[in-house]
């Protein structure tokens, strides 16, 4: 704060000695004593109430930062789960009495995309999905063309 030696101590006791004279200077004393507490006191307090407002503003900016990572990666699930799942499940079919909210879904397997993704073939080349199967490696070794 103030950088005071003791020399300059000395010289201000003097000049209020010559000043005050001997008898006011110890209440003069006690009173800039009592004063320089209170100015202390209230400045440490402001600091207290500073450096909380600042940490309690860190703590909001963190707590929106996870908010923000959190918000981020829900919309990252829900777009995955949506991408897998059907098309028209949005609606529930006639004379099913569940709503699709109380269903809860779950990512389809690789062999239920597979079966899927092969049904849905059939049905574009009107063959039976077990026709729209790849034929498996030991088939082809057996087949006359190759």
């Amino acid at each position: 704060m103030l950088d005071i030696g003791f020399l300059e101590l000395l010289l201000i006791g003097i000049v209020g000695l010559l000043v005050l004279g001997p008898e006011r200077l110890p209440k003069a004393a006690r009173t800039l004593g009592l004063w320089i507490g209170k100015i202390k006191r209230t400045v440490s307090g402001m600091q207290r109430e500073i450096n909380a407002q600042l940490e309690a503003e860190e703590l909001r900016q963190k707590l929106n930062d996870q908010q923000k990572k959190l918000d981020e990666s829900l919309g990252k699930v829900k777009r995955d789960v949506e991408r897998y799942a059907e098309p028209n499940s949005g609606t529930p079919p006639k004379g099913d009495a569940t709503s699709h909210a109380d269903v809860e879904e779950t990512p389809p397997t690789a062999d239920e995309r597979l079966d899927k993704a092969l049904a849905s073939k059939a049905r574009r080349e009107s063959v039976t999905p077990e026709q729209a199967a790849p034929s498996s490696p030991s088939s082809d070794k057996d087949s006359p063309s190759r």
